[in-house]
């Protein structure tokens, strides 16, 4: 159990890039699509503080920033959105999950705020000392409902199956651990075959992606050594 938890850990740093990289496309959307809104900067300086310091990569300096902003802020979406991104890389998976938990409430079609709320949420889940194992599973079972939400608006994004697939490769560690609490071989079946045949969807956009082949093995093995 030790060896797939420091997987999990390994696995979870392997998408910073990819996220970091994420936020800033989808930024570059808004802008294009909201040209008369974003021709000038924001009128609120803690939001022009916030945002330099996210394109900076200074992430504590931009959670600062954009909280101050807040009070006046706290119904614009793009706000939240670089907020809850902060906390993200700050590793403030709650409050981050929380704050695009925000976002999706003032947008319920915003895909990427799903992703990125399901992303915090299991990081949570695999993360967390102090929660109970019922608590985690609740989580990993949030993150998976906020991935499917986001697929059904976008159906055509490999990383949110990608990113199911985790969260349910996680879920089958969770629950199919004999000895502990919530064990459930049954349900973790289920979970490892979720998980198998979304890394297999993923495999349908580029069939060369071998890590992916390699997840696929892992999870059948995980799901045929269930005791």
């Amino acid at each position: 159990m030790k060896k797939k938890r420091n997987y999990l850990d390994m696995n979870l740093k392997s998408f910073k890039l990819g996220l970091f990289t994420g936020v800033f496309a989808l930024m570059a959307l808004n802008a294009s699509a909201q040209q008369p809104k974003q021709a000038e900067q924001h009128s609120n300086a803690n939001v022009r503080m916030g945002q330099k310091a996210l394109l900076d990569g200074d992430f504590k300096n931009a959670e600062s920033y954009l909280t101050k902003a807040l009070p006046q802020e706290g119904k614009d979406p793009d706000v939240l959105y670089m907020l809850g991104y902060s906390q993200f890389q700050n590793g403030d998976y709650k409050k981050s999950a929380e704050t695009f938990g925000k976002v999706v409430a003032l947008n319920g079609k915003n895909a990427n705020a799903l992703y990125f709320k399901g992303k915090a949420t299991n990081n949570l889940a695999v993360q967390a000392n102090k929660i109970s194992v019922a608590n985690k599973e609740q989580l990993l079972r949030v993150a998976i409902e906020d991935y499917s939400k986001a697929i059904a608006i976008t159906p055509n994004d490999a990383k949110f199956y990608q990113n199911r697939a985790i969260a349910n490769r996680d879920l089958g560690i969770l629950i199919g651990t004999a000895g502990t609490p919530n064990y459930n071989k049954a349900m973790a079946t289920d979970a490892y075959n979720n998980a198998i045949k979304d890394y297999e969807k993923v495999l349908s956009f580029d069939a060369s992606k071998k890590d992916i082949q390699t997840e696929i093995k892992k999870a059948k093995v995980y799901r045929d050594n269930l005791k």
